[in-house]
């Protein structure tokens, strides 16, 4: 069997993950113990996101050509892409977060809903909240107006109601 064959299923994997994907981001994990990349592999599948090692090549041909491309720029040496199909942001938040802890865990570049961010770029999106937390900001944001009425109305029902007996 000729070495194409053998690595057509795992680019066929890779654009497989890719596909439905909302962010991505690459990242070197050389120097990181078994222990943290354990822990590093718990947190992000706990976030929903999934982290594979693959070959920088395997990854090149795989991205070719679509939305992805413009990450085969920063695959030079260890790599690890970590992807997430549900929030944009959950990949950068949690390697941003390990990476605190792991300074060997270096943030190489990420795709976000299409667009491409350097490290320092990848860094800010981590400290956007997550969609649910954004979401119960909104909510609360529009809540508090109609309770703080809700509030004022009932005090001055009760306070006509002792001016009244």
């Amino acid at each position: 069997m000729a070495k194409v064959e053998l690595k057509q299923p795992i680019v066929e994997e890779i654009a497989a993950l890719l596909k439905d994907a909302q962010a991505l981001v690459a990242v070197d994990y050389r120097g990181l113990t078994v222990e943290q990349d354990t822990q590093l592999r718990k947190s992000l599948r706990e976030a929903g996101v999934t982290y594979k090692v693959y070959k920088n090549t395997l990854i090149k041909r795989a991205v070719a050509g679509t939305e992805w491309e413009k990450i085969a720029d920063v695959l030079e040496g260890p790599t690890a892409i970590a992807v997430s199909t549900e929030d944009a942001t959950a990949p950068a938040r949690v390697l941003f977060e390990a990476g605190k802890k792991m300074p060997n865990l270096e943030l190489k570049a990420g795709i976000v809903a299409g667009e491409y961010y350097d490290d320092q770029m990848i860094k800010v999106i981590a400290t956007i909240p997550s969609r649910e937390v954004l979401l119960g900001r909104l909510l609360g944001s529009i809540q508090a107006p109609v309770a703080n009425f809700a509030r004022v109305i009932k005090q001055i029902a009760e306070k006509n109601e002792e001016t009244a007996a």
